[in-house]
């Protein structure tokens, strides 16, 4: 018995060393930011998706906002917009009208160099109100989305929310693997809705100049990188999610993101048009494409970076609680702000969304948990998903306890109409309910420890490796 022990032991030490030299390879590769994994400046970061994974932090104007962590096919940080620069007038520029896409002199002309016409935004067949959250851009995030249900009493997340990885082209045509168990997911049911944040431009939260992003914008106008998303449409309905929701080059008003539009907004426009127009050539694709801003002016007034209703479904808006001391009302009223958004849609047609939206530079705030919570039921966007990670969430998150129980108790049991109260409801002393676990619980196992491998392993490997820590003892 001593030699099998033995020889079983040095097994064991080997399979952990090589987890942990393969931890260590992958931790130096190069990140994956999309939009997630950074915080920037005004809007909390986006999760930047990493093909296995890395949160980065982006950028914003005014104040940051928050980031959300974005998958990458390199580990990288999510980002967030810039906060919002209030305008003295609150003014909504009408959207200008966009011609289609148009070609540099001596490129070669294509099909997506006509915008295709935009079909109406319908609603799927099951038009209750849809909620869900961020909870993380892999194999996690869709686990999570059965926990954060049962912590709800049951209610129906009926969306489900990742991002593309935006370091290279190459992820953000859609790693092979990456987006599989998102599909699997939404396939589940037929009034299931995946919202999928897709970069416009690699290396997007790489800090690049103006005048750099400028000419990347006039490429991408031309035509230069419709392969890419022709390849990403064709991923998509290969695997059987043709109706997936296309949060495209998403808070473009800010500083954080390469794909921002403040250095060439025509040519952005007509860049998103291209893109559109490549995507809705792929037979068999029933995408709907959403506009996305931040809340407010930020870099640029986002209704000069409006591409035009032919090749808009949906128009949505990241909107967390900041600037600091800003109020609810204020971020209804600001210029660009919540009002503002809501009017611009109902002028043009299209429904709302808000894909982003937490907690951020006011802390703890059960006001505007519930002031949000209420809004969205009297104005009935498509669908919205929290962001649900520190500081912004709710039930991932254990630093907002009195905004987690406004959450648990207005969303608890939901599954078709809305039960908020309507806009302004008096405010009241919240109850302090057991703050909400940081992680999902995870079941113990006997006699062994689990080892901290770095989400990139875990998600490849399928859980978390662990470590018996008796193995030496006894003697047999």
């Amino acid at each position: 018995m001593a030699p099998q022990q033995r020889r079983a032991r040095s097994r064991r030490l080997a399979v952990v060393a090589a987890a942990v030299a393969a931890s260590a390879v992958l931790a130096s590769g190069p990140g994956f930011a999309a939009g997630a994994g950074v915080v920037r400046v005004a809007d909390p970061p986006a999760p930047t998706p990493t093909v296995p994974a890395a949160a980065s932090t982006l950028p914003a104007p005014a104040e940051p906002g928050p980031v959300v962590p974005v998958p990458g096919a390199t580990p990288a940080a999510s980002v967030t917009p810039e906060a919002p620069v209030v305008p003295e007038t609150p003014v909504v520029p009408e959207a200008p009208v966009v011609p289609g896409a148009s070609v540099a002199p001596g490129a070669s002309v294509s099909p997506a160099e006509t915008v295709t016409p935009s079909t109406p935004a319908v609603p799927p067949a099951n038009s209750d109100p849809a909620f869900g959250a961020y909870l993380d851009y892999g194999a996690l995030g869709v686990a999570r989305i059965a926990e954060l249900s049962e912590w709800l009493d049951g209610a129906e997340l009926r969306v489900g929310h990742t991002y593309l990885p935006g370091d290279l082209w190459h992820n953000i045509e859609g790693p092979p693997g990456f987006l599989d168990v998102w599909a699997d997911w939404r396939l589940e049911k037929d009034d299931r809705m995946l919202v999928l944040n897709v970069p416009m431009m690699e290396r997007n939260e790489e800090g690049v100049s103006d005048e750099e992003v400028r000419g990347l914008l006039r490429q991408g106008a031309a035509g230069e990188f419709d392969h890419h998303f022709r390849a990403l449409a064709e991923r998509l309905v290969a695997l059987k999610v043709p109706d997936t929701v296309i949060v495209l080059g998403w808070e473009m008003n800010g500083i954080t993101y390469t794909h921002r539009c403040g250095p060439d907004p025509e040519a952005w426009k007509k860049y998103w048009n291209r893109i559109v127009s490549t995507m809705r050539s792929v037979p068999g694709q029933e995408f709907r494409f959403d506009f996305t801003p931040s809340r407010g002016k930020d870099a640029v007034p986002w209704t000069e970076c409006y591409p035009g209703d032919d090749t808009v479904d949906i128009l949505g808006m990241d909107s967390y609680d900041q600037p600091t001391g800003l109020s609810f009302d204020e971020q209804v009223k600001e210029p660009y702000g919540l009002q503002a958004h809501v009017d611009f849609a109902k002028s043009h047609g299209k429904p709302i969304s808000y894909p982003e939206w937490g907690l951020f530079r006011n802390g703890d705030n059960p006001e505007y948990m519930r002031r949000m919570l209420a809004w969205m039921d009297e104005h009935k966007p498509l669908y919205n998903t929290v962001t649900d990670y520190c500081p912004h969430g709710v039930w991932q998150c254990g630093q907002n306890p009195r905004s987690s129980v406004v959450y648990r108790s207005l969303m608890s049991g939901r599954t078709d109409e809305p039960s908020t109260p309507p806009t302004s409801p008096v405010p009241s002393v919240e109850p302090s309910p057991p703050a909400p676990t940081t992680e999902p619980p995870v079941e113990p196992t006997v006699n062994c420890t689990p080892m901290d491998l770095g989400e990139w392993v875990e998600y490849w490997i399928g859980g978390k490796l662990c470590f018996r820590l008796d193995w030496w003892s006894g003697d047999e």
